[in-house]
């Protein structure tokens, strides 16, 4: 494999109108990666604000996000580090219970190409139901909830289970208390673990 496979995978996905007449806004495909990132995050697709400013969870759920990796903004937004891939790339605009969900065209065009040049990533983290089915298929809960509860199974295997950081979500962590007290440490541990590495 080339040495610049990546970066010319990536410049061909950033330039991808394949799903340019379903996006309402346009298409504007938003992820970070490199060849040496070691933490994988996966998560649904990016919304309205991210859209506009081209940079991945720029918004009040990538506040939430950071807050429970423990870690800042420059480290997020190191793709040294840290690498940061939708299930869709693109923002796929809004529905009446919020954004709608990725557009299934892009992980199935994209993903198979990308993931494999991904050789140095030591843990996942499946962010939302989109991410989890994708990441772990089969192996899933039939709910968020099961699919997270179950942690520990999924972290063994190099996968760590999130619910979406979303303000909308504030109801499933207030339901769910044994996630902040008992997975957000585990996963701040993990995170650093492997940032060290």
């Amino acid at each position: 494999m080339s040495p610049n496979a990546l970066t010319s995978l990536l410049a061909e996905i950033r330039a991808c109108r394949l799903c340019a007449a379903q996006l309402a806004a346009g298409p504007r495909p938003v992820l970070q990666a490199s060849a040496s990132s070691r933490l994988l995050i996966v998560s649904q697709a990016p919304g309205r604000k991210v859209h506009a400013s081209g940079i991945p969870f720029d918004d009040v759920s990538g506040d939430r996000l950071r807050g429970w990796l423990g870690i800042d903004r420059d480290t997020f937004y190191d793709a040294q580090r840290i690498a940061i891939v939708p299930m869709g790339f693109c923002f796929p605009g809004t529905g009446k219970g919020g954004d709608l969900p990725p557009r299934p065209e892009c992980a199935p065009a994209w993903h198979p190409r990308l993931l494999p040049l991904l050789k140095h990533v030591q843990l996942t983290l499946a962010i939302g139901q989109y991410a989890q089915a994708g990441m772990l298929g089969a192996r899933g809960g039939k709910t968020l909830t099961d699919t997270v509860l179950a942690w520990r199974t999924h972290l063994a295997q190099g996968v760590l289970p999130l619910p979406h950081p979303s303000p909308r979500n504030q109801l499933w962590v207030k339901r769910n208390p044994w996630f902040e007290a008992e997975l957000v440490p585990v996963l701040r541990r993990e995170v650093q673990k492997v940032l060290r590495t």
